[in-house]
Order: C-alpha cells, then structure tokens, then sequence
C-alpha cells in the first residue's frame, strides 16, 4: 500500500475522469492558497460526512478544531480570520465589531464598538452584554469544562471571578457602557489579545437562552445559520437563519441553503462514500485513510489536496504515571520508539507528515524544525536501542518496565501509531499495552489526570495545532502549569515548570515579533529537552474535495482545512 501511495504520489496531472462527484474536478492541489472555482451562486446542500462528532457545539466548550471551523456557520465573535487561502487567513477582519480594537492604555485597554443590525436567531439585537456573557461562561469550568481558557487566563490570573452561574455582579475587567460599546481591561499586557477575541470561545451567548452544560444541543444562533435537528453521533442539521443579515457580514458567503452532517463509524466506508460522490468532503479534515487515498491519488487526483496542518502527532508522558516521573525513563520511551515506522504508520512523508523533531509546529514564528536534540531523523529515523538502555539504567529500570499507551478507539490512525511504538519498544524491554478508549469522551478520560493516573495511561497519543498563530496560542494550553485542569485538561504531560511560565509571561509582555519570536524558540527547546514528548510527525494530509464544491480552499486560519464557512455546492 505504501508502495502503491508513493508511486501514485509521483505522477503528474489528473487520473482519469472518474474524479467523484460528475466530473469538473479542479485538480491536484488546486485548492492550495488559492481559490478552485470561485463562485457567489447560492443554493443547494452542503454535505458533510464524519466518523467524530464534536466534543461539544458549545462555542464555549468545543476544542476541536474542525468544529471551530464549523461554528463559524452559527456563531459571530468581534473580530474572526479573513475569507482568504493559506496564510493570507491569519490576518483578523471586523465581524461584530466596526473595527479592530482601539487599543490604550499601554497595550492594557481593547474597546471595540458593535455594528448596526446585528442580530440574534429570533430578530433580537446582539448586544456588548451578550458578548461579555458569553466569554464569562469560561469561568464555569465546573459546569463547562473542556474550551479554551486562554481569555480567562489573560483577564483574570488569579482565578477570583467564579463565573455567571456562581458570580450575578459580572466580571469587572469587562465594562459595558451601553449596548454598542465592550472594553476589556487587562491587568497586563498581552500581545495575542485580539487574536483570543476572534476564537468562537469569545462568541455571544445571549443569557435567557443559556442551557447550561445542554446548550451544545442546540446554540443560539449569530451566524447566517441555525440548528434545525441534531442527534449526537448520528446527525446534524442546519438551515438559513432567516434573521441574519448579509450586510453586516463581510465574511460568511453564506452559499448552500442547507448543511448536513452524517456521522459514521468505519473510516473506510467514510472514503467510499467521498469518492462515489455521496458528500462533499471529511468534517473531521483528518484527511483520507490508506485505503482511500490510494484509490484517491491513483484514479481521483484531480479531487485531492496534499496540505499542510500545523498540527504536531505526538506521544506525552503524564508524570504523575510512574516512572514517566522520571526524564530518565521518558528519554527511553523517545530514544526507543522507532521514528521511521510510526512515520509510516501515520501515512508516510506525504499523508503523514515529516518526521518530528520538537514540539513546535514550522507555521508559529520561532519555530526550527532542524532543532533535532534527539536525533529523531538520524539513522533513517531508526530507534536508538542503545541510548535508550542507557537511559533505562539511569532511570533505574535496567531491564525496562511495563506502561499502557492510550488511544482513541475511532482513530485507526493513532492505533497504527501505538502499535508501531510499541513493537518496537519491546526490542529495549518496556511492554506497552495498548487501550483504547471512547474518542468523544477525551476530557473525561485522558482529560482527567485522577483518570489517567488510575488507568495508568503512561502514554497518551494525539496531535495538537494552534489555537492562534503563536507560542501562546499553540503551546500554552499543552505546557503552562495554570492548565493542569481536574477535567478537560489538554496539559496531559502535567508540565509544572516555573521556568517555562516565566517564559510565556515575557512572550506575552513582549510587543516586538522578532523578541517575541526568540521568546518562543526558548520555550519550545526548554520543552522538547525536557523529554515530555515525543514528537511523531510535522503531519500533512491527503484531504478530498467532491467535485460538486464551489469556492474551495485551505485556510491557514484553520491548520489547512477548508474554509467552511466559504463553500458553495453546484
């Protein structure tokens, strides 16, 4: 099969013109910063197909990153990515707000005035107290565990504000003056601010419509669309939200009439039905599976895009799970595994990715990927069954030890993954079981450091992109110590180090990119040194197209997937 993808890879042009959909396929990579088949014609359904459900279409809760993606569709946030191809995305536009912020105060003070003629599902306006709202729910970890915090974490340090549910005086480092005027008073400054405001955890929630820990059922709608019928892991509907208004959005094309999800389980079945012409692309945009990106490359090329993601596929060892307590024995686990096969597992250069060598993806300014202290591309990428023995004797486990590597059980891909590690750890002595668990169920279970702990889950796979384009943006939910939470933690290697926190407190304060840009090169190097991780692969994808898609491109807002909130259908 790799055999058949590499040759297949090579060639040039098209396959043929059986291309998935009725012919009119835009090419290979067509959809690569730039725009195959630009259109503004309306109409039609919009056909999604998944195999992953989002773990919550709470604004305020989800962290996937297709489902951001996709809440655009219904929901607004002051400001959002612009409608453009590849890195030209990562440049912030207007969307509720008039403007950017008005920024004072030495970088301290963000006021931003709403637009005229916003306006909820049901025809109410959207006001700066809906917004305020709607980013306080952060606070409520206790009944919204899961979302991004990075707004919460910037506004209040200290953690003294108890949320909407707990707190009815508001948060005072928000100020409403009246209904078309919102400023954000920050105790310090914080260069990526902004970029936290056009994140959909910053979106509107108007407060006699908030469900709670339910309100992902079905959202309130600010966006040209609404919930009409969702089914968890089955289906989700969405129709036009009759009360939106073109004129106040410059973003959103707003196309199909209609958008569908169908949410399957076996991944190879998912590729059929993209191929035969069934829907219109992945809603995951994990890419295709070996099967189908053979049968894709070979026959269907003109369907297919090879992207980037700025994802990094890692392995991270909790440290509360011994002997992962132990850099000694981490460093075993990394030197051990053998790079090239996980590499292969994973797809191969071209569906995979690149072999990793850090833990910092080449889209963040500061990022090196030759920083290889490891040797992790040395060798063809072979393990180092030397340097891990060697490792496992400092860690004083001679004769290796036992673990468990957890993984998500509708991930075939993270299974491959597992198995490839584990093969060859046993060579140097550390048998690691491989268990697999519930993939809607990630922060309750890997989540949850009692859980992990418990289960002894001494590995944990999975990938990681950046929330926004920076160190911050990427990195500190994964490595500062302030987010090692009970529950929806995604700091799963438990990082509780004062050195790397001051590092991201200078990064922050720090308003020059080139300064700040070196700021970040030291934080990744203090990371990857300090063998938490190992770094699988910089991943690409082999991502589908169906023919019948109209204003198609990869947008670097959203670590390459297709801009959905762009898409038109013939």
């Amino acid at each position: 099969m790799v055999a058949a993808l590499l040759s297949t890879a090579a060639c040039g042009g098209g396959g043929g013109n059986d291309d998935g959909g009725g012919g009119d396929a835009a090419g290979f990579n067509a959809a690569l910063d730039k725009v195959a088949k630009k259109s503004d014609k309306k109409g039609g359904t919009l056909k999604f197909i998944g195999v992953q459900d989002a773990d919550s279409w709470d604004p305020t809760r989800g962290y996937y990153g297709f489902a951001w993606n996709f809440m655009r569709y219904y929901t607004r946030t002051l400001v959002t990515p612009a409608a453009a191809p590849g890195e030209k995305a990562l440049e912030l536009k207007p969307d509720l707000a008039k403007s950017l912020a008005k920024v004072t105060n030495g970088g301290k003070t963000y006021t931003y005035e709403l637009k005229d003629g916003i306006t909820w599902q049901d025809g109410k306006p959207i006001t700066a107290q809906d917004i305020k709202y709607g980013i306080e729910r952060q606070w409520a970890q206790d009944v919204l565990s899961g979302g991004p915090v990075h707004v919460k974490n910037t506004l209040d340090p200290e953690g003294k504000y108890k949320g909407p549910y707990k707190d009815k005086g508001g948060l005072k480092a928000i100020e409403t003056p009246d209904d078309k005027t919102i400023v954000f008073n920050l105790p310090k400054p914080n260069s990526d601010f902004e970029q936290m405001m056009s994140m959909t955890s910053s979106a509107p929630v108007p407060k006699d419509k908030d469900t709670k820990s339910k309100y992902g059922q079905s959202p309130y709608s600010s966006g040209p669309y609404q919930f009409k019928d969702y089914q968890p892991n089955k289906k989700l509907t969405l129709v036009r939200n009759k009360n939106w208004k073109r004129s106040t959005d410059t973003v959103r094309k707003a196309l199909p009439d209609k958008i569908t999800v169908t949410l399957i389980s076996n991944p190879d079945e998912l590729d059929k039905r993209l191929i035969s012409g069934d829907y219109d692309l992945d809603l995951n945009a994990t890419g295709l599976s070996p099967a189908g990106r053979a049968s894709a490359l070979k026959e269907h090329k003109d369907n297919v895009d090879n992207p980037e993601t700025g994802f990094i596929r890692y392995a991270a060892f909790p440290q509360s799970v011994k002997p992962f307590d132990n850099i000694h024995c981490r460093k075993a686990v990394i030197y051990g595994s053998d790079h090239k096969s996980i590499q292969t597992a994973r797809g191969g250069p071209m569906a995979g990715g690149d072999i990793g060598t850090n833990m910092l993806p080449s889209v963040v300014p500061g990022s090196d990927p030759k920083y290889d202290p490891y040797g992790l591309t040395k060798n063809d990428g072979k393990a180092n069954e030397k340097m891990a023995k060697d490792e496992l004797k400092k860690c004083g486990k001679p004769n290796g030890f036992k673990t468990t590597i957890a993984v998500r059980n509708n991930k075939d891909v993270e299974v491959d993954s597992a198995e490839a590690m584990q093969a060859s750890l046993k060579k140097v002595g550390i048998n690691a079981q491989v268990s697999e668990y519930d993939g809607a169920q990630i922060a309750g279970i890997v989540g949850n450091p009692d859980v992990v702990k418990k289960k002894n889950y001494g590995i944990i796979i999975m990938g990681w992109g950046p929330d926004f384009n920076s160190v911050q943006g990427y990195g500190k939910p994964l490595w500062h110590s302030s987010n090692i939470l009970p529950n929806g933690n995604n700091n799963f290697a438990e990082i509780d180090d004062p050195k790397v926190d001051k590092l991201f407190a200078d990064f922050e304060g720090e308003l020059d990119k080139g300064k700040a840009a070196k700021i970040a090169t030291e934080i990744n190097k203090t990371v990857t040194d300090g063998a938490y991780y190992l770094p699988f692969v910089f991943e690409k994808m082999i991502s589908w197209r169906s023919s019948r898609l109209t204003n198609v491109y990869s947008t670097g807002a959203y670590s390459g997937q297709y801009d959905y909130a762009s898409l038109g259908v013939k």
